[in-house]
C-alpha cells in the first residue's frame, strides 16, 4: 500500500520495514510534553529509523517516561512537532506500538497461564467476544518463543520469577506485531540469565526491523545494543550516535556529579552502579 493511500493513518503493525520505505519511524522537532499545563520535557528533537535502539538516559525526574508517555499519545504536545511512522502523532492512536511499562503487578494466585497473558497482546486485533485464530496463536508462540519462554508457556503465570515475569509482559507486548517498542527500564532487578535473554530479544528485534526506544540507567546497556542515545534533564542535553553521546562533558551535563574511575576506563553515575 503506498503512503498516500494510507491518508492519516500509520502503518498496519505487519509490515515489514522494505514496506515502510525510508520514512523514520520516530521524528521530533522541538517537540515539548506537558502535564495539566507545566511543560515537564522541552526541545527534544530526535529521529530514529526502521532496525534501531535508542536509549533514553538522565535522572530521575529528566523526563524519560516523559516521553515514552508523548510518543504513546498520553501527553498533550505543548509545542513542535512528533511523527510516527511518517505520520503526525494523534492522540488514542497505538497501531503499530508495542509498549512495556516500568511496573506491572498481577495477583500471583490468579489462575492465569503465561500463555493467556501473552495472548493479551492480541485483543486489539481480537476484539471483544471474538476467539484467537490460527494467525493470533502463532504470533504467541513466535513471541514466546524470541523472548525464550516456549517451554514456560502453560505455567501459571505468578509462579514464574520476576525476571521471567518481565519478559512475559515483553512477550506480550510483541504478540501484537508491533513495529515500535517502547521500553520503560525494563532490566530494572533482572538476575544476569533474564538480562542475557532481554537483550538477546532485543538484538533479534533490530535485525526484523523493530525500533526499539528503552529508558535506562544502566551505560553499559547503551553501548551493547542502541545505536543512538538521548541524553535528559528536563529537556534536550544531547542526542547522536551513542559513542559521541556518551562522553563525560555531555554526562555531567545531564547528572551533574559525575566521576570518573580512569583505571578502569569507564564512567560511573553516582547513585547508579554502572
Amino acid at each position: 500500500m503506498s503512503q498516500s493511500a494510507r491518508g492519516n493513518n500509520p502503518p498496519p503493525a505487519d509490515e515489514t520495514p522494505s514496506e515502510l520505505g525510508t520514512v523514520p519511524t520516530i521524528e521530533m522537532a522541538n517537540a515539548a510534553f506537558a502535564y495539566e499545563g507545566v511543560v515537564a520535557l522541552d526541545h527534544v528533537s530526535i529521529k530514529a529509523d526502521a532496525g534501531e535502539a535508542l536509549a533514553l538516559i538522565g535522572p530521575n525526574g529528566s523526563g524519560k517516561s516523559t516521553l515514552l508517555r508523548g510518543l504513546l499519545g498520553l501527553l498533550p504536545l505543548a509545542d513542535g512537532s512528533v511523527k510516527i511512522f511518517g505520520h503526525k502523532r494523534r492522540p488514542g492512536v497505538t497501531e503499530g506500538i508495542g509498549y512495556l511499562p516500568q511496573q506491572e503487578s498481577t495477583e500471583p494466585n490468579f489462575p492465569i497461564s503465561l500463555r493467556q497473558v501473552v495472548m493479551m497482546g492480541r485483543y486489539r486485533r481480537i476484539g471483544f467476544w471474538r476467539f484467537a485464530r490460527a494467525s493470533d496463536r502463532s504470533a504467541v508462540n513466535e513471541a514466546l518463543e524470541m523472548t525464550g519462554l516456549t517451554a514456560r508457556a502453560r505455567a501459571r503465570f505468578g509462579s514464574l520469577s520476576g525476571g521471567q515475569q518481565q519478559r512475559g509482559l515483553l512477550a506480550r507486548a510483541l504478540a501484537g506485531k508491533p513495529r515500535l517498542l517502547l521500553l520503560d527500564e525494563p532490566f530494572n532487578g533482572l538476575d544476569q540469565p533474564n538480562r542475557a535473554a532481554l537483550l538477546a530479544t532485543l538484538r533479534e528485534l533490530k535485525l526484523r526491523g523493530v525500533t526499539i526506544v528503552v529508558t535506562t540507567h544502566d551505560l553499559d546497556l547503551a553501548r551493547d545494543v542502541c545505536d543512538k542515545v538521548l541524553l535528559l534533564a528536563g529537556t534536550q542535553v544531547a542526542f547522536g550516535p551513542t559513542n559521541q553521546v556518551l562522553t563525560l562533558e555531555n554526562l555531567q551535563a545531564a547528572f551533574g556529579d559525575v566521576q570518573v574511575e580512569v583505571d578502569e576506563h569507564r564512567v560511573v553515575i553516582p547513585g547508579h552502579d554502572h
